[in-house]
């Protein structure tokens, strides 16, 4: 990882900055390295941290916590479940908009692209942020979900009323770092082809999320996606 890739929003960086200088961050970064000379790495270096971009510290309302990337070429672009325009909808990203559907009404979009989400405060965090192409969790267990794990810890202690949104039993796990009496925990089975059916579809997490974010005094997310 060079140091370009690991630009990072102010406010995150302020949050942050001990963590870069640890030593699981200097093995990370040797990793990438040597993963990028033989091999594609997604999603690219400029987009490693773009959730953190597009969604600064202090305006996280809500956090939607997914696994690994997208490991095709031109899905992945550093924000969870979300794909770039004009790539194929992934499978646990259509029965996401067919939950969106049913609990609010919201038109089914023609993209995948959940910039607009991320650009009113709901964090699109990956537990871990890089991926070899064609190989799902090739970079799990080389230190991203430490790093990801101090997100969620910080955002747990330094901001009250945010809506962590946990799919799947890998994202679950999460949970003991949470506070419930500060924060919204919502948790069901990961919206993939294999587990959407067992609690994902109907679970209402949209209406719940703008619910708990009225109830305290913050802005509802506007879920349609235009096309």
């Amino acid at each position: 990882m060079t140091q370009r890739v690991i630009q990072i929003e102010a406010s995150w960086l302020a949050a942050l900055q001990e963590e870069f200088n640890k030593p699981y961050m200097t093995d990370l970064r040797r990793f990438l390295v040597a993963e990028k000379q033989n091999f594609t790495v997604y999603p690219p270096g400029s987009l490693i941290f773009n959730a953190f971009a597009k969604t600064p510290f202090h305006e996280v309302k809500v956090v939607i916590l997914g696994q690994d990337p997208y490991h095709g070429p031109k899905q992945a672009h550093g924000l969870s479940f979300s794909v770039q325009k004009g790539i194929s909808i992934p499978p646990s990203l259509k029965n996401i908009f067919a939950e969106l559907h049913s609990d609010l009404g919201t038109k089914v979009p023609n993209h995948g692209d959940l910039t607009s989400w991320a650009e009113q405060g709901v964090l699109l965090l990956n537990t871990v942020l890089t991926v070899r192409h064609r190989t799902a969790n090739s970079h799990r267990g080389k230190g991203w979900e430490q790093f990801t794990s101090k997100v969620i810890q910080c955002l747990a202690e330094k901001t009250e009323h945010v809506v962590f949104v946990l799919w799947g039993k890998q994202a679950g796990e999460k949970a003991q770092m949470i506070d419930e009496k500060k924060h919204l925990i919502l948790r069901s089975p990961h919206p993939s082809p294999y587990s959407a059916d067992h609690g994902f579809f109907g679970s209402k997490p949209f209406s719940k999320i703008n619910n708990y974010l009225q109830l305290n005094g913050k802005k509802p997310i506007n879920w349609q996606i235009t096309n």
